[in-house]
């Protein structure tokens, strides 16, 4: 028993699909988690370095501002903002204090120049707001804090009063470095998630060859048995769904060729039936043959009450041997023994003996140059014309115009019949070639097989060509008998 083999590697799109969607699947999961974790970071860091900067602020203005004097120097500001800058390095601080004429006094110290024009106006006015005392509340002044970027540098700006009369104090702390360490931050999160996408697209990878297998074993398996491998099975291990698939395939299988085995044989059966049928009919066929024409002769001396039984028996006589070459012409197709026998054939001498052997010369009107050369067999291209202008004139009138010409370019034999009826009906069409069609309403006078439009197509095709039925737009039915012009065994179906 053959076993479908595992189809190459390909990139279909399932496999893309599947691909794209665990990609997307860890790209969002990947940019969610990242984008949280910076942000959590983020504040985390802020928070930790304004609070420390803060708290430390608000000590130094609680231990060295409030110790000022209530008039202090501009000394006095500046050695306590030193002071205070140098408790606690990374951040500046300003202290400013207000004369009772308006002047403001001013002392700064720690790196960079601290100004008061670097303080955002609103954050100064906040710092000045008087708050009023409550139970909730008992001081008039708070700090505030404002986060600004001045030439797009990040810093920390609190300011706050001291409480009962004092200088304003301001810190000014650069934020550079925690920027410095979030951009790192990012970047780490950044290549985690290039990471991720790329770990997802090998496992989607991974998982999609895993799915994907048996899926194309099937899909091979199942283009062996359309191919007509009905012995083709699959190999089944697992108890997934897949294994149940294949299960199902097996089984399917398995039934198909049963039922077309059991088909083969009782076809073949038919067809034996048939030709030893039509073989044990012949002889006994024979001998009414060789009556029936000993009967015709003598039609003119019998009883006229006799001789319409002895026409209806020479009539039906050679219906009944017609009906068995024809049977027996069917099943030689039908076991691939029919041969072509071919020889050199002018066209227009063979359709000539057609016609004439058949006493339609009258009926007929031939359109063919002497000359056409063509190779093939004539016996069976006498078959088919007979069957075509016999139809023609059966069922759709005289006169029946044949036309013979050769398509130079195809190198192509053309022989068109065209009779002078109504046609052929649109719903009959599709059928005229079957066998054992009779379009019996539409064709009253049809008293054949129906086997001989099928022997003609038959015979066609061991040729290597076909017949085409429409009809004509002037009216009437037109058969299209299309062969290769110079054929050769090795081209034909012999």
């Amino acid at each position: 028993m053959k076993r479908a083999t595992l189809a190459g590697r390909r990139w279909t799109s399932l496999r893309l699909r599947l691909i794209v969607v665990f990609g997307l699947v860890a790209l969002t999961a990947a940019v969610s988690a990242s984008g949280i974790a910076y942000w959590l970071n983020r504040e985390a860091v802020l928070s930790r370095t304004q609070d420390a900067a803060l708290g430390d602020f608000r000590q130094e203005m609680q231990n060295r501002a409030a110790a000022l004097p209530g008039d202090p120097t501009p000394e006095e500001l500046q050695r306590t903002a030193e002071l205070m800058a140098a408790s606690s390095p990374g951040y500046a601080v300003l202290l400013v204090d207000e004369k009772k004429d308006g002047r403001k006094v001013f002392g700064s110290g720690g790196p960079g120049s601290f100004r008061l024009a670097d303080v955002p106006k609103s954050l100064q006015d906040a710092v000045e707001q008087r708050q009023k005392v409550t139970a909730a509340n008992d001081a008039q002044f708070h700090m505030y804090w404002q986060r600004t970027k001045p030439d797009g540098d990040p810093y920390l700006v609190g300011g706050t009063r001291i409480v009962g009369g004092g200088p304003t104090g301001y810190m000014y702390k650069s934020l550079a470095t925690e920027r410095e360490d979030l951009n790192a931050l990012a970047w780490s999160l950044c290549i985690a998630t290039a990471l991720a996408l790329l770990g997802s697209a090998l496992l989607a990878q991974a998982a999609a060859t895993t799915v994907l297998k048996p899926v194309q074993r099937l899909g091979d398996a199942a283009r062996r048995l359309g191919e007509g491998e009905l012995d083709t099975r699959l190999d089944v291990s697992g108890t997934d769904e897949l294994a149940d698939l294949s299960h199902t395939f097996n089984k399917t299988a398995e039934a198909l060729e049963k039922k077309v085995a059991d088909m083969s044989a009782r076809e073949e059966s038919s067809r034996r039936f048939v030709a030893d049928m039509s073989h044990e009919l012949r002889t006994p066929l024979t001998a009414l043959t060789a009556v029936t024409e000993v009967l015709e002769e003598e039609i003119d001396g019998l009883d006229p009450m006799i001789a319409p039984a002895v026409e209806l028996v020479v009539s039906e006589t050679r219906r009944l041997n017609n009906l068995v070459e024809n049977l027996m012409e069917v099943t030689r197709f039908d076991a691939g023994t029919a041969r072509l026998v071919l020889d050199d054939v002018d066209v227009a001498d063979q359709v000539t003996a057609c016609i004439d052997a058949r006493a339609w010369l009258d009926a007929v009107e031939l359109d063919a140059e002497r000359g056409i050369m063509t190779r093939l067999d004539p016996r069976r291209l006498d078959v088919i014309l007979a069957n075509l202008i016999g139809n023609a004139l059966k069922h759709g009138g005289s006169p029946v115009r044949v036309s013979v010409r050769l398509e130079d370019e195809d190198e192509v034999l053309v022989i068109a019949v065209k009779d002078n009826g109504p046609g052929i009906p649109e719903d009959v069409l599709p059928h005229v070639f079957d066998r054992f069609y009779k379009a019996s309403a539409s064709r009253p006078k049809s008293d054949g097989s129906g086997l001989g439009l099928s022997i003609a197509m038959e015979n066609a095709h061991i040729h290597g060509g076909d017949i085409t039925a429409q009809n004509a737009p002037g009216g009437g039915a037109l058969f299209t008998l299309r062969l290769p012009a110079d054929l050769t065994a090795e081209e034909a179906g012999a």
